[in-house]
């Protein structure tokens, strides 16, 4: 039998993308290998959001290269440099654009003529699940239309457009049926989700639907734009228990001139006010965000406000990164640009300061019972998913000891014990559900 194999590489959004294009080859007689060794084809899936993930696209297609077999490229770098690519890099077997996976059979029988799929094109419905048995992403939509100044995503994946309720809710049954206890919604924009597809924002009503489906554990919502956070929305994450109350809210920056630079709809006080209401309604919720130092313009004191911000919110769980001058975005010309060493030395203060309120944080849930899956084993420790963190290594990790053997996917009870920085740990209480 014919094996494939993939990387797969940048967000969980193009680890959906991984999951239907194995599937595609499962369908069509192939054995899946992780070994570049064994397999037939290799797919490369990249990414091409900033430089870094760039370079890691091209370095992984070279690597791949030297195996000697049957290389396919696809995802958001394939997209966005389809031409230079095919230019630069012959060698690669077939370049598939993200516009092209409408018609993926035909795309690559142009290099396996004797290709057998009844399937045309990649489908949501059938996906090899590559996260665990038990959790798994579900994307709502494709695409963004918040045009932020620097970023090139509606450049490679185009405006915001919705699957529909009916189609999403399809997948989570199915999703549901093979086990899987957590499911995790994103997108680009999951808060606007439905406004292209239905002309208002819909993604209340999309829970309400996908909550009906008892199965599930835990229901987790990623990537919250912050000016499309309704109260209803936050009143549903306060009012369902299985909705964990864990706001992900990229805000980018905390200042105003530059939010404005950014186009990002929103300023200051406006996020102080969202971040005061959501904890005032939603005393458990879990904060996290993402923000970017080194945008042009931005200056020391802008750096240092910024920090005075996150100490006056609290983030559970923050993830920093520098400016990437990325062409054809509006920022790319932008006057004021930063140098690499003082993005560097931001973003190092930025990260120290969170070190000191994520520990602050993280002391105040000693004590405290949280349930929660076996996501596996680190030495003597299990380890816990509860609605502290998410399943996409961002977020600290939470470790416990058990005087029994547990299996992943379990539910169980664990009571926190100790703080680290970024981690907790704790003690198993009880097992609620095996697997």
């Amino acid at each position: 039998m014919s094996k494939v194999g993939i990387v797969s590489l940048g967000c969980c959004k193009n680890l959906v993308d991984s999951e239907m294009i194995l599937q595609f080859f499962v369908d069509s007689g192939y054995q899946i290998t992780v070994d570049p060794k064994q397999a037939d084809i290799i797919i490369v899936n990249t990414c091409g959001f900033i430089l870094d993930a760039k370079k890691e696209s091209i370095d992984t297609i070279f690597e791949m290269l030297t195996y000697h077999k049957k290389v396919i490229v696809t995802g958001c770098l394939a997209q966005r440099y389809y031409e230079i690519l095919k230019k630069q890099i012959p060698e690669m077997d077939l370049l598939i654009k993200i516009d092209d996976y409408s018609h993926f059979k035909k795309m690559v029988q142009t290099i396996i003529p004797n290709l057998t799929n009844e399937n045309e094109e990649l489908s949501y419905q059938k996906r090899t699940i590559s996260t665990s048995d038990f959790s798994a992403y579900l994307k709502i939509g494709e695409g963004c239309s918040n045009n932020c100044t620097y970023c090139a995503i509606p450049l490679i994946r185009g405006p915001l457009h919705s699957r529909t309720i009916d189609d999403i809710y399809q997948e989570a049954l199915n999703l549901a049926n093979i086990g899987i206890k957590e499911l995790v919604l994103i997108a680009q924009d999951t808060t606007k989700y439905g406004l292209d597809l239905y002309h208002q924002i819909k993604i209340e009503e999309l829970l309400k639907k996908i909550l009906t489906i008892k199965e599930f554990k835990y229901i987790r919502l990623l990537y919250l734009y912050p000016d499309e956070i309704s109260d209803e929305l936050i009143d549903l994450f306060k009012n369902e228990e299985r909705l964990t109350p864990y706001f992900d809210i990229p805000i980018q920056h905390s200042e105003s001139h530059i939010l404005k630079d950014m186009n990002r709809r929103g300023d200051k006080q406006f996020l102080l006010d969202l971040f005061n209401k959501i904890k005032s309604r939603v005393p458990n919720a879990i904060l996290r965000t993402t923000v970017m130092v080194g945008f042009p313009n931005e200056t020391n004191d802008d750096v240092d406000r910024l920090i005075n911000f996150m100490q006056e919110v609290e983030f559970d769980h923050l993830g920093a990164f520098s400016y990437s001058k990325e062409e054809d975005t509006p920022s790319y010309n932008f006057k004021g640009q930063i140098s690499e060493k003082k993005k560097k030395e931001r973003l190092d203060k930025v990260m120290k300061a969170q070190s000191h309120i994520s520990y602050q944080k993280n002391k105040k849930h000693i004590g405290e019972i949280m349930n929660g899956l076996v996501i596996g084993k680190k030495g003597e420790f299990y380890l816990l998913r509860s609605y502290w963190n998410a399943p996409d290594d961002i977020d600290g990790q939470i470790m416990f000891t058990s005087h029994q053997k547990l299996s992943n996917g379990d539910y169980v009870k664990v009571k926190i014990n100790n703080a680290l920085i970024y981690d907790l740990s704790g003690e198993l209480i009880e097992v609620i559900e095996k697997k």
